[in-house]
Parts: C-alpha cells; structure tokens; sequence
C-alpha cells in the first residue's frame, strides 16, 4: 500500500523551509571544489563546521552510556523532518545534518538492522521516490561501508549532487562499462564493483518496478561479493545500479560512503582537501574497496 503524495516535491521543499525556520534542520555549510581524475569531475566538499553534529553525537554517547541503548534518531523521529509516508513499511524523512540540498531519508518504520539485504519493501519505497522526482537512491550497507546509524534507512538525494550541477560526476565513467552478460565493469575503476544499466518502466507501480529492481541488486550483489552481503554501496538511479563492497571505512582520516562513489567526496579541512589532490580521487576509491581482480565468493565459507 503506498501513501506517497502525488505532491511529494512540493511536501519536501515545504517540510525543508518549515525544519530550517524550527532549527530541526541543521544543514553543514560546506564549499566546494571540482578535483578532475582520469576526466571524472569528482566533486570535493571542504566542511566549515561541525559543531552542530558534533555536540549531537556527545549527546548520543551520554544517551547509550546513561541507558546502555544504542540512540535511535528514527524511533522516534523528529516531527518537524517529516516529510510524508511512503508506504505501510517505510517513510521520508529529512536528514537533520545534510550537506547536499535536499537530501531525504528512506527509513522503515520498525527497527530492522542496517546491515540487513535491502529487500522489495525497500526498493519500493525507493522506487516510489525515483518515479515522482529523479535522483540518487544509495544504501551504506554495514559500517565499513559509511554507516553511522543502526536503524535501516536508504538514501535519497533528489537531481544532482549540487545545484549547478546537471548530472552525477561519475556518469560519464558509466557509459565506458564493458559487459560479460548482464554486469558490467567499469575500465576506470581499480577497485572491485558490479555495474548494470536497468531497463525499467517507470509508468508501472513502483510495487512492480521493485520486483525487477530486486532482481537485479540480486544479481550484483551475488557477482560481486558471493555469500558475504554486510559491507557495501549500493547506488541506484532510474538508468542504472552500482554496487561496491568494502574492506575500510576510512581512507587515512577521509570517511568514504556510497557518494564518494558517485563522485562526491567530503573532507574536514584543508590538509584533507590536498590530500585528496595529492593521491586522487579515484586511488582513494580503490584504497576502500576491494582490488578490481578481487573475489571473495571463493574465501567465504
């Protein structure tokens, strides 16, 4: 049963101003610069600040140490970051510290672990999403992947990863795939990935698109990782699916999640800034994952 209003741009751009106007809404100002690597434009962001979410996660630390929970921002949620539901399972939430515009969240209403297989209920809400405003669908799968809540909760970013941007940095490095079948692997990438376009039609339910959508996360993930299905990204647009396992979180200090695979990558400073210029973005990437020849299907019991 979806509940996603036929309104759902609207709902969000409503609910930003109104979070922005009550402070539920703490966006992290960054800025930002275009660092080209093998004619990918990976975006960098430098953040200005991060008081805010730093004094939230001491909040969280107080909270599991006083109650010996883990703090779930999801249960309960804020009210002032909902947006709408989106079905029985699942609903869209703003995320209270974004650094893209815009930036949604996709989570279930029960608690379920982050590090659990994204399933139709989930890939319906996501599709739901994707059919009313084109985007970027990810899930950071386990925490070496980037994932800093236990709660399970897709990602959403509507359009681009910046307003003057008119499409996701690495979409161009997508159109080089080679394919054996279905799965395509991408030239330029040195680490370990899976790749397909996704021929969907997006004038039937987001219910039936997510059963074809299952499918092919099915086939990626099974190519890509064998039997170990916790640490990794999962990109989705309405054209294609990107799935990258991980061994690391962290390139030296420079946290990598799903983004950074779409071309968008977010340093604390200016030391991490010529960091990232002095290895490249794309060694970066491989550092994280996996090597590209890599397989693990054979070395997990």
């Amino acid at each position: 049963m979806l509940l996603l209003p036929n309104q759902f741009w609207q709902s969000v751009k409503i609910t930003q101003h109104k979070a922005i106007e009550s402070q539920a809404l703490q966006p992290i100002p960054t800025e930002y610069e275009i660092i080209e690597d093998q004619g990918i434009p990976f975006l960098v962001r430098i953040l200005k600040i991060l008081k805010k979410k730093e004094a939230e996660k001491q909040k969280q630390a107080q909270y599991q140490e006083t109650t010996g929970k883990d703090f779930d921002p999801f249960l309960p949620y804020e009210k002032d970051l909902f947006v709408s539901d989106i079905s029985d399972t699942h609903i869209c939430l703003l995320n209270k510290f974004n650094v893209v515009e815009n930036h949604l969240l996709i989570v279930t209403r029960e608690f379920e672990e982050q590090e659990n297989l994204i399933n139709q209920a989930d890939l319906t809400a996501l599709c739901a999403c994707l059919q009313k405003v084109n985007g970027l669908g990810f899930y950071n799968s386990g925490e070496l992947a980037g994932a800093s809540v236990k709660h399970k909760h897709l990602q959403f970013i509507p359009n681009s990863l910046a307003p003057n941007l008119e499409e996701l940095p690495i979409t161009a490095a997508l159109k080089t795939a080679n394919f054996l079948g279905e799965v395509g692997s991408i030239s330029l990438f040195g680490f370990h990935h899976g790749f397909t376009w996704l021929n969907l039609d997006w004038n039937l339910s987001p219910e039936e698109i997510a059963k074809k959508v299952l499918q092919y996360y099915q086939m990626l993930l099974e190519t890509v990782n064998g039997k170990d299905t916790t640490n990794y990204n999962f990109l989705m647009t309405r054209e294609w699916m990107l799935i990258v396992p991980r061994k690391q979180e962290k390139f030296q200090s420079i946290g990598v999640n799903s983004l950074g695979f779409a071309g968008g990558l977010l340093v604390k400073d200016q030391e991490e800034l010529e960091l990232v210029k002095k290895i490249g973005p794309l060694k970066i990437l491989e550092a994280v994952g996996y090597s590209r020849n890599y397989s693990r299907s054979n070395s997990v019991p």
